[in-house]
């Protein structure tokens, strides 16, 4: 099976000059583009030569010419109109792969720069309003060109068919039809001005709106335990007003704009029409009565383009700021950069801090100051502390998901800085607190990444991890869907699955960021036994804030306020009677 399409696409800056980025969106596809406008020129030919056709009937009948001529003129009618079928189906196969194509390429040049984002940007952000970018406003990118392209591409091919043949048949009255474009121009100068403003007020509106109902879908056992329903409605129907005042807003100035445009070229139509008939009527251009019909005939459709253009001014401006929402993820700097560090093939598991400092972006406080500590391979290190002690953080330095301050932090001797992290968290697994399944298999959430894996490493890995009881109570064992975010089944039981997927990976380094402290005594037990598998020949930290699940750890760390107070196993750090032995104290009574 073939991979997906996933090259990322070079675009220039989007926030800068979304109008130029869209132009880049389409260069590659350039080819297929210039064939597929060809094709829908020559499909919409009846819209500019059937006037002629019709003009030339008129006089036939009002001259009293032959049926032949009619006859020829019928003919040429059908195999305009025939020919409209297959080019435009060629169009539509044409212009959609080239649709289909970009907003492709747009989500997955997002979502490949998401994954590349820092932790610190994810934290930032919300997964609602990320949601939006990768899926409204690429949607507004394709709806943008599935909308405006063919709609104005048949505009430009009739004005420029309706002059040329106006010139051809008419030439005096090629300078009225000019008359059309200066109000055009000041029309669409107009609304530009005044749209991209209210487009990009009712985009950040969405995008709040959004956030707002992702913070309520998150909240909803808080609310409804706590009896805050009605509260939790009134601030989601705030930020629905906000959203419907900036609609209406903006569906005010395109409705306004639509009609100042409507009336202007229907005024310019009967103008054109009364002027070509007493031009006829006078003698003074020799007009005959067909050529007056065709005059008629091409301002309607002169100025009828020109209106459909001015009508897709708010659709390329929305268009656009989709585009320039798009490039704020895409220009976003905090980029964990990997491209040219040092390769790694193994991992030995030693791990060594030296000095290590940090300070999170704009908070005065030290998280973590001045930490020194070596593990050695396969050892077990737990780290313990109040809140805010710096236990977690210590983690996310390890992962490469925050960087330190001032020291380094060495894998084997070597300086985690000059190392490709995505290289080294294959030799990595995590079992956070909460466990996150997604609605797939038991089998696939446990092979989530990992390909060719047979079904006994599989098993091992669940009897390892102690879980085979809940897959022999599942209706189709390891085949059963597990539900988004794993919601059939238990805290406990999602959290050996987790183990399980740790296992299967087989990892040199692990991290348990407090895996237990969400779960009930019963619940614990079980993964106790399973944790006391995973933790073998393994360099292991462990976040704990219960003290019983880290007595077997080879050492413990004591946090507080970011620096080391206490280390030692579990029974030296007890008979210390320090910081640990009062943490003891205080959660058993």
């Amino acid at each position: 099976m073939n991979a997906p399409h996933t090259s990322p696409i070079p675009l220039p800056p989007l926030g800068h000059n979304p109008g130029r980025a869209f132009l880049g969106l389409l260069r590659p596809h350039r080819g297929k583009l210039l064939l597929a406008a060809l094709a829908f020129i020559v499909k919409d030919s009846p819209l500019w030569l059937m006037p002629v056709i019709t003009a030339r009937v008129i006089d036939i009948v009002v001259d009293r010419r032959s049926l032949t001529e009619l006859a020829i003129a019928a003919g040429l009618a059908v195999v305009l109109l025939l020919q409209n079928y297959p080019l435009h189906m060629a169009f539509t196969r044409l212009f959609s792969t080239v649709t289909r194509r970009i907003a492709a390429d747009l989500r997955n040049t997002l979502t490949e720069h998401l994954q590349s984002l820092s932790i610190g940007y994810h934290s930032r952000a919300s997964a609602a309003v990320i949601q939006t970018k990768v899926v409204r406003d690429v949607e507004n990118v394709e709806l943008m060109m599935q909308q405006a392209f063919p709609a104005a591409l048949s505009a430009v091919a009739a004005l420029t068919g309706a002059i040329i043949m106006t010139a051809i048949q008419v030439p005096a009255f090629v300078l009225v039809f000019a008359l059309t474009v200066p109000i055009a121009v000041l029309l669409m100068r107009y609304v530009r001005a005044r749209s991209r403003h209210r487009n990009e007020d009712f985009r950040r509106q969405v995008e709040q709106f959004s956030k707002g109902v992702g913070e309520m879908a998150t909240l909803i056992p808080i609310t409804r335990a706590h009896g805050l329903e009605k509260v939790a409605v009134e601030r989601v129907s705030h930020r629905t007003e906000e959203v419907r005042s900036a609609g209406i807003n903006l569906d005010v100035l395109n409705g306004r704009f639509g009609a100042m445009s409507w009336v202007a070229y229907q005024l310019l139509g009967v103008f054109c029409l009364v002027a070509a008939a007493a031009a006829s009527l006078t003698g003074l251009l020799p007009i005959t009565p067909g050529q007056v019909v065709l005059l008629s005939t091409y301002f309607t459709i002169l100025t009828g383009g020109i209106v459909t253009l001015l009508s897709l001014v708010p659709v390329f401006t929305r268009g656009l700021e989709s585009i320039r929402s798009v490039g704020e993820v895409l220009q976003d700097p905090d980029v964990e950069e990997n491209d040219g560090k040092s390769h790694i093939t193994d991992v030995e598991g030693e791990l060594r801090f030296e000095d290590i400092r940090f300070r999170f972006p704009g908070d005065p406080r030290v998280a973590i100051d001045g930490v020194n500590l070596t593990v050695n391979p396969g050892e077990t290190i737990a780290f313990v502390g109040p809140s805010g002690s710096g236990k977690s953080t210590m983690l996310n330095l390890v992962l490469g998901f925050l960087r330190p301050t001032s020291g380094r932090i060495l894998l084997d001797g070597r300086d985690l800085e000059s190392l490709d992290l995505r290289e080294v968290r294959r030799f990595v697994s995590v079992v956070p607190q909460e466990s996150v399944l997604f609605d797939g298999t038991v089998r696939d959430n446990i092979t989530y990444g990992l390909e060719n894996v047979t079904d006994e490493r599989v098993l091992k890995a669940l009897t390892d991890a102690h879980a085979m009881d809940i897959i022999e109570n599942l209706p189709q064992g390891w085949d059963t869907v597990v539900g988004e975010r794993g919601a059939s089944l238990s805290g406990g039981q999602r959290q050996r699955l987790a183990i399980a997927r740790a296992l299967v990976r087989d990892p040199r380094i692990l991290f348990l960021d407090e895996a237990t402290s969400a779960l009930d005594s019963e619940s614990e037990s079980h993964i106790k036994d399973a944790l006391d598998t995973l933790l073998r020949d393994r360099t292991t930290l462990i976040v704990a804030h219960r003290l019983s699940t880290i007595r077997s750890a080879d050492r413990i760390v004591v946090l507080a306020r970011g620096k080391i107070v206490e280390i030692g196993s579990h029974e030296q750090l007890l008979k210390l009677g320090g910081h640990y032995a009062r943490l003891h104290e205080a959660q058993n009574g």
